[in-house]
């Protein structure tokens, strides 16, 4: 992707199911779960690199001693540090006590860190803080065991400030309004309350307190605790969470936004925001892995016994496709060929545009996530151009000489790395001509390839505000001399804010909706700018249940056609010398690439929930208003 965007976070979560002194037999260390949890998190770094946390459970310890340890970290290589606080720890704790090698009861008693439960967490501060305190996991603590509480998960709430006000009527007093902190806050508050109620009915029965303790843990109930819990939210969210006593659950949100998947085996459970993941840290088959269903719990209690739980009545399925555009890893193999898929796709257009001249066009991919759909449209290309070649075949008829089919057959698809992006730019001036200059040489171009007849096509993930293509890439491009220079997005055009855990927030950034507004001026109906500004703001002020998006009247009068124009001209400066074509995948299309993955609302504005309508019209009258506030 050319425009920075902050984006998603990642989950990974261990349940090993044997006791610690089985994995130091059969792999010869008894923090087998703690390396397994590193390679978890940095198989999922592209999730997030502002803030990494890990925090594991000790299970069935003796009063006294120490079952909980938590390590965050907001360095810059923070998977890294994190771990490498860990084990500068246990490297001490063994120098201190070598009698502890090889004696497991041992290092699980005296060393932290070492536990049968663990939780993983890579982060993007989608709200541009990012201090310590704002990375996950998040703990809730307390002298009963049952009530501590670690929360760490990939989502975000569209009504946070709903949810901290029901937090008030409960009669509680949050310590801040983050969203992290009120879904923490209303789970603790329910399994205070279970807790509560368990203790009461064991202690009724006979028992004193040392024996209300495990008969709490047995019997406590974590997915109606959940349930009670999750009632009012409305977000994407993967949510993942361990009690004290060695209680887990990930919980996914009922319209499937954010990803979840599970594996089991008689060794471990291990859930994670990724599929690959698993497949690489485990070994084992795609098949044998399992997506948590929209709605659903998958819940772990401190017996080993794992189960699937409906929590929220599933809505229609809108997993993000966002996902399976640019933000999860391409190694999973139903993404890569949905990458290529959407490549493929999309080449009708781009012939269109070129004319179905491959003889002089040139082809390659903003680095580095656009290469995959790169490889799809190169085999469409390739179809292409094995049908000019039969045609001319054809064409020549008995008149073919082995000279002229020579040169027929040597006619290929060209193919090269255009765009380099060379440096992480540090803009250490802040007047804007100087840190324009240096803007404009974040990407590097090869030279020498590219003729001045040439068509060159380049492919990106998708265009979010055109930014780093206005000032950087076709400046560089331009100096190859192409004749045509063809923007290809694998993604549709970007018309509305995402509200459940992408950073695009304001609409005013998105460089299709500043077209939209370029157009409505020319055409001299700009009017109808304050006339969505009524409504939204009407809607707003009304609290509707059944909000309506009337951003999309901002859209309506224009074709998809009409708006890549507009934007092309947005991002050609005058002294750009080739003339310059954006083309965008179609939403059909990509619903074509990505079936599973229908959630669309950033493209069409159909928001899955409630909250995200209310999000759009809001961040519409902020940006009418001209308030630079985000609208969640």
């Amino acid at each position: 992707m050319s425009d920075a965007l902050k984006h998603e976070c990642g989950i990974a979560m261990i349940r090993l199911l044997k006791p610690l002194e089985y994995y130091h037999k059969k792999y010869g260390t008894a923090f087998y779960g703690v390396n397994k949890m590193y390679l978890m998190m940095e198989k999922q770094h592209n999730r997030g690199q502002d803030g990494a946390g890990f925090a594991s459970i000790k299970l069935d310890v003796s009063p006294g001693e120490r079952y909980i340890s938590r390590v965050r970290s907001n360095a810059a290589q923070p998977i890294q540090d994190i771990f490498s606080q860990i084990n500068d720890r246990i490297n001490t704790e063994f120098k201190l006590h070598p009698e502890y090698s090889g004696d497991v009861e041992a290092q699980k008693k005296n060393i932290p860190y070492i536990g049968e439960l663990l939780l993983g967490h890579v982060r993007y501060g989608t709200f541009g803080i990012n201090s310590v305190e704002n990375v996950h996991p998040f703990l809730r603590q307390n002298n009963w065991m049952h009530r501590n509480l670690i929360i760490a998960g990939n989502f975000n709430m569209t009504n946070t400030t709903e949810l901290f006000n029901n937090l008030i009527k409960l009669g509680m007093h949050p310590k801040e309004k983050a969203d992290t902190i009120t879904v923490m806050e209303k789970i603790g508050h329910f399994l205070d309350d279970a807790v509560r109620k368990l203790y009461k009915k064991a202690k009724s029965g006979g028992m004193n307190k040392m024996e209300a303790s495990p008969f709490i843990a047995e019997n406590l109930n974590i997915a109606k605790i959940l349930k009670k819990s999750a009632r009012d939210w409305d977000g994407g969210y993967t949510m993942a969470g361990m009690m004290g006593h060695g209680d887990s659950f990930v919980l996914r949100d009922p319209a499937g936004i954010r990803p979840a998947y599970y594996y089991q085996d008689e060794e471990v459970v291990v859930i994670a925001s990724e599929r690959p993941a698993i497949q690489t840290v485990f070994n084992v088959p795609f098949e044998e892995i399992v997506e948590i269903k929209p709605g659903h719990a998958v819940i772990v209690k401190k017996n080993g016994k794992m189960s699937e739980s409906e929590i929220l009545s599933p809505l229609e399925r809108k997993s993000c496709s966002f996902e399976r555009i640019y933000f999860s890893r391409g190694s999973d193999a139903e993404i890569y060929q949905e990458r290529k898929e959407l490549g493929r796709l999309v080449m009708p257009k781009v012939l269109d545009a070129i004319d179905r001249d491959t003889e002089n066009s040139v082809f390659s991919f903003i680095p580095n996530t656009a290469e995959t759909s790169f490889y799809g449209m190169l085999d469409a290309a390739q179809n292409e151009l094995n049908k000019q070649k039969n045609e001319a075949i054809l064409k020549e008829g008995a008149n073919l000489t082995n000279e002229r089919l020579e040169e027929i057959q040597a006619h290929k698809i060209r193919t090269e790395k255009i765009a380099i992006k060379d440096v992480k730019l540090r803009t250490f001036i802040t007047e804007d001509s100087s840190r324009d200059d240096l803007v404009a040489h974040v990407y590097d171009v090869t030279y020498g390839v590219v003729r001045p007849a040439d068509n060159l096509v380049i492919i990106d993930d998708s265009i979010v505000r055109g930014t780093t293509l206005k000032k950087s890439i076709l400046k560089m491009l331009d100096r190859l001399n192409p004749k045509q220079i063809v923007v290809v997005s694998s993604a549709p055009q970007i018309r509305y804010p995402d509200c459940y855990g992408i950073d695009m927030a304001r609409l005013e950034d998105l460089i299709a909706f500043q077209a939209a507004l370029q157009l409505h001026r020319e055409r001299g109906t700009y009017d109808i700018v304050e006339e969505i500004y009524k409504k939204a703001k009407k809607e707003l002020d009304n609290a509707s249940e059944r909000p309506v998006n009337h951003v999309k009247e901002l859209y309506a009068p224009f074709s998809d056609e009409e708006l890549s124009d507009k934007i092309a001209e947005i991002i050609s400066d005058n002294d750009i010398n080739a003339k310059v074509k954006v083309i965008f995948q179609s939403v059909e299309d990509l619903h074509k690439a990505c079936p599973k993955n229908l959630g669309d609302w950033y493209f069409t504005g159909d928001y899955p929930t409630e909250g995200g309508k209310k999000v759009v019209n809001r961040a519409y009258v902020h940006f009418y208003e001209g308030n630079p506030e985000r609208a969640y």
